[in-house]
């Protein structure tokens, strides 16, 4: 060789062979996760040797073959639903229209079973509409039969007893008007001769008395309620009570606390009360407050408590206890309506005001007619 010097690596020389080093790769400590970048990476190195050649960005996700270079993109994690005000609105009212469906049905299975307590009167009942939609005549009759344990001394037990309170509603397709009749009232009861109007549930139950006040006013009577003394206070209770506004009452009920009765005291103004307070309210004749009250006043006591439940069901509170309520419902306001036409009654009910309760009567019993004949009128035409 010419100039002489060392023969360089890979001159063709047989006897020389390449200067190699070798290195030796360790385990990983930790396995690779599957879908990782290096395995992907190395699976297309893998393919390169096989003789597979693959495009160098093969397998990678479109969105990192532009800008960034030649790194896979992770699997996206699914996007969770965000709340948005929507939603929740929708499903709040799903929920509001589920707990009213379920009370409705409640409502109509309690109706079901309370319907066939007043059968007595159904064929002199009817000649309506439904009450949401036309009006309608209803009798509301308070029974003075109480339970063994909260009757007063002498009072009836057994029977039908007197109607406490007489109560006509005109209610349905714009109507709304309300006259009370006096629990004393003289009139003629068909086949018991003239006696206080109030007798004629004691003889004949509800027949008699739907015959006897029709007889009395000219007032044709489409459906009828009874109050029922011993359910009474269980639905004011299911309400969560009520809010009473009237004047001060001390009332003895059974000869009040001393003698094993019930003693109530209401002050003047407002005052929320129970099951048992508006019970004794409702048959509270003897005030201790005001002893010039009447039956008249008491009538009108009870009005007040009518409308109080009917506020008292509008609000909020009673949407809560709603189930409860439509359970109780039907067995404290006994009538010959069905569970929907009850439904139509209340919805009715509802959306009309609370109009004065026009008094029909006297405390000595005695109605002149022209008076009987112009209330009767203004109650029509409500």
């Amino acid at each position: 060789m010419i100039g002489g010097g060392d023969t360089p690596r890979g001159s063709g020389d047989p006897g020389d062979s390449p200067d190699y080093r070798v290195y030796r790769s360790r385990k990983p400590l930790f396995r690779r996760r599957a879908g990782s970048d290096q395995d992907q990476i190395a699976r297309l190195r893998g393919d390169t040797q096989r003789g597979s050649p693959q495009p160098a960005d093969a397998g990678l996700a479109p969105e990192r073959k532009r800008g960034r270079g030649l790194v896979p993109q992770a699997p996206a994690a699914p996007r969770r639903r965000r709340w948005t005000r929507g939603r929740v609105i929708r499903w709040v009212l799903l929920a509001v229209v589920g707990w009213v469906a379920i009370s409705a049905v409640i409502f109509l299975v309690s109706a079901q079973i309370q319907q066939g307590k007043v059968s007595d009167a159904n064929h002199l009942l009817g000649g309506a509409g439904y009450p949401a939609t036309s009006p309608n005549n209803v009798l509301v009759l308070g029974s003075d039969v109480r339970t063994s344990e909260n009757a007063e001394p002498g009072a009836q037990t057994t029977g039908n007893g007197r109607s406490d309170s007489i109560l006509l509603m005109r209610i349905g397709g714009g109507a709304n008007s309300r006259m009370g009749i006096a629990r004393d009232t003289v009139v003629d009861i068909p086949g018991a001769g003239r006696q206080k109007i109030n007798a004629a549930y004691s003889i004949g139950g509800t027949a008699l008395a739907v015959q006897t006040i029709e007889n009395f006013t000219g007032i044709d009577i489409n459906h009828v309620m009874i109050v029922s003394f011993e359910d009474f206070p269980a639905l004011i209770d299911a309400m969560g009570g009520v809010t009473y506004r009237g004047g001060c009452v001390v009332s003895r009920i059974n000869g009040g606390f001393k003698n094993g009765g019930y003693t109530l005291r209401l002050p003047a103004g407002k005052s929320h009360i129970d099951g048992r307070q508006a019970l004794a309210l409702a048959r509270t004749r003897k005030n201790d407050c005001n002893r010039n009250e009447d039956d008249l006043t008491r009538a009108r006591r009870q009005q007040k408590i009518v409308g109080a439940m009917k506020r008292r069901l509008l609000s909020p509170v009673a949407f809560a206890r709603l189930p409860l309520i439509s359970w109780n419902v039907p067995k404290a306001l006994r009538s010959d309506m069905s569970g929907p036409t009850l439904i139509g009654l209340f919805a009715a009910l509802s959306v009309a005001g609370t109009p004065d309760t026009e008094i029909l009567g006297t405390v000595s019993g005695q109605v002149p007619e022209a008076v009987k004949q112009a209330k009767v009128r203004r109650f029509l035409e409500g």
